[in-house]
């Protein structure tokens, strides 16, 4: 494995008090590998995702727990072996690219500034050149006649492959892809999956990608996390996962897709109802236990320990029960 993660644990501090955004989570990154991270707001997946690259906003702060990257802890990085690892080692694409871009600066200017950040002695014709070679290798057309083009001269979904570009610029082993598709619309959403996965094949890139929508997860990952409330409630292959959730918070997230035919059909789209814990108070029990059918008194009285089944961890105390749907009644 390339990266690990071990019993990780965030603190914020707020005007509401302490805010437990990751309470102790483990998982690991095989070089080539597709890990997905799913949880809805609030889960703790995008802390975790940026806390890789040690990129927590001043109020965060790190207080249990490790990050290793080839056996060697990210959190005790030198600042220089910091800004090393970030790009060379790993590189990430976000939710939003406007607001990864600088408005005044072309893309081409962009992109040279991130060349040079890593290889400082790159001249300006070599800049240029490995500049459009990365637009081209992710599909940007007319790389380059782009280059003197500005950020708001794209469209979400081109300056999303610039942002892909971008990333790859210093050949990282790893690509964090923090919601990479959420404002975009469908067809563009799956062209993005679809350049992501041609540069894993091609690079042989591991990808660690973050979102709420378990149905995007199907069709690009090797192994799935699901999170909620700071913890992971169940994670293993992403086809266990998918297709036998022992979790009832995975059901539910599953329950409630919409597919294609049903609007034909009579089946009723789970709702979850109720909300997400205060982070600031968590109760002592499971954090799933208010919006859970299944739950009981048992599950009020501590978080369930991580229990392996079928290579696939849960936490659950009713894991994989039987019958009918539970949320189809919602």
């Amino acid at each position: 494995m390339i990266l690990e993660v071990q019993d990780l644990k965030i603190d914020f501090t707020t005007a509401g008090g302490m805010l437990h955004a990751v309470r102790g989570v483990s998982f690991s990154v095989s070089e080539g590998e597709v890990l997905g991270i799913v949880g809805e707001s609030g889960s703790g997946k995008s802390v975790t995702a940026h806390s890789i690259l040690r990129l927590l906003p001043g109020n965060g702060e790190v207080i249990g727990g490790d990050i290793r990257y080839n056996n060697t802890s990210v959190l005790s990085l030198s600042q220089e072996q910091l800004r090393r690892f970030r790009g060379q080692e790993v590189g990430i694409i976000f939710q939003e690219p406007g607001r990864s871009f600088d408005p005044i600066y072309s893309i081409g200017k962009a992109m040279s500034e991130t060349l040079r950040a890593h290889n400082p002695d790159i001249s300006d014709e070599e800049a240029r050149r490995r500049s459009i070679q990365l637009l081209e290798e992710a599909k940007v057309p007319q790389a380059a006649e782009r280059l003197g083009n500005f950020p708001h001269q794209f469209s979400g979904g081109l300056l999303q492959r610039v942002m892909i570009a971008l990333a790859l610029a210093s050949d990282p082993k790893i690509l964090i892809a923090d919601e990479p598709t959420t404002a975009l619309d469908v067809t563009i959403q799956a062209q993005i999956i679809e350049l992501l996965l041609e540069l894993k094949e091609r690079r042989g890139l591991a990808i660690v990608f973050i979102t709420h929508n378990l149905a995007l997860i199907s069709g690009i990952a090797d192994r799935v996390v699901v999170m909620y409330s700071g913890l992971i409630l169940e994670q293993g292959p992403a086809r266990e996962v998918l297709h036998t959730p022992r979790h009832p918070y995975t059901r539910a997230l599953l329950s409630s897709i919409l597919s294609m035919g049903d609007h034909h059909s009579n089946r009723r789209v789970a709702i979850i109802r109720g909300g997400v814990p205060d982070p600031t108070h968590p109760e002592p029990g499971c954090p799933f236990e208010p919006r859970c059918p299944l739950a009981g008194p048992e599950c009020r009285v501590a978080v369930p320990a991580l229990n392996s089944e079928a290579g696939v961890d849960h936490r659950c105390i009713h894991p994989g029960v039987k019958g009918e749907d539970l949320y189809a009644r919602s």
